[in-house]
C-alpha cells in the first residue's frame, strides 16, 4: 500500500510538472494564434502591402495564424511571429497606386534666400518622373539650427514598390540642383571657418 501510495504521488507530481511545462510552451503558440486572428480581423496590413518593420522595408506575402511571411528588398523570406508584429510599430505604405508622401531634409546656411531654396528643391522634385504633379511637391522650414535653416522637401508618389529607388533618385536630383545653383547643403560656411 505504501508503494502504491508513493507511485501515485510520483505520478501526480510528474503529471503536474508535465502539464506546467506544456502550458508554458503553449503560451507563445496560443499568443501567436490570437495575434494572427487579431491581424486577420483588424487588417493593419494585408497581403501585397509594403511595410516598414524594424527599419526594414518588406512586402507582405502571407498572413498565417502563427506567422506573417515577409520578403525584404534583398529577396529574403522572413517569418515573423504574429505576437511580435502586434508589439512593434509598423509603417504601412500599402500597395502600388496608394499615394504616399516622402520627404528630404537639407540644411543650407542663413545667407541663402528662402525663395531660391524652395524653388530649387521643387524643381528638383519635378525632375524625378515618378513624383506626382498632383498633389504638388512643397517645402517647409522645419527649424532654425545654429548655423543653418532646415528645409524639408515633400513629394508624393504612387509607385510604392520602387519607393527606395525613387527616394534615392530624388536625393540625387536635389544634390545636382543645389550644386548647379550654388546652394551649399554641406556644413555651413560659418561653421567650417570656425573649425579651420
Amino acid at each position: 500500500m505504501q508503494f502504491a501510495e508513493s507511485v501515485g504521488m510520483i505520478t501526480a507530481l510528474l503529471t503536474i510538472m508535465g502539464g506546467t511545462i506544456i502550458g508554458f510552451a503553449a503560451i507563445n503558440t496560443l499568443g501567436n494564434i490570437i495575434a494572427g486572428l487579431i491581424i486577420m480581423i483588424t487588417k493593419p496590413f494585408s497581403v501585397g502591402d509594403r511595410i516598414l518593420y524594424k527599419g526594414k522595408m518588406a512586402d507582405v506575402v502571407d498572413i498565417e495564424l502563427m506567422y506573417t511571411v515577409l520578403i525584404d528588398l534583398d529577396g529574403v523570406e522572413i517569418h515573423v511571429p504574429n505576437q511580435l508584429l502586434l508589439s512593434e510599430e509598423i509603417i504601412n505604405y500599402r500597395k502600388d497606386g496608394h499615394i504616399v508622401r516622402i520627404g528630404i531634409v537639407v540644411t543650407p546656411g542663413f545667407d541663402i534666400d528662402q525663395t531660391i531654396v524652395e524653388k530649387v528643391l521643387i524643381d528638383a522634385a519635378k525632375n524625378v518622373p515618378e513624383v506626382l504633379n498632383k498633389p504638388e511637391p512643397y517645402v517647409w522650414i522645419n527649424q532654425f539650427q545654429n548655423y543653418a535653416v532646415e528645409y524639408e522637401l515633400f513629394s508624393f508618389i504612387k509607385d510604392i514598390k520602387r519607393l527606395p529607388l525613387i527616394h534615392s533618385n530624388l536625393h540625387k536630383e536635389v544634390l545636382k540642383s543645389c550644386k548647379t545653383n550654388n546652394i551649399d547643403i554641406s556644413t555651413p560656411l560659418l561653421l567650417r571657418n570656425i573649425t579651420q
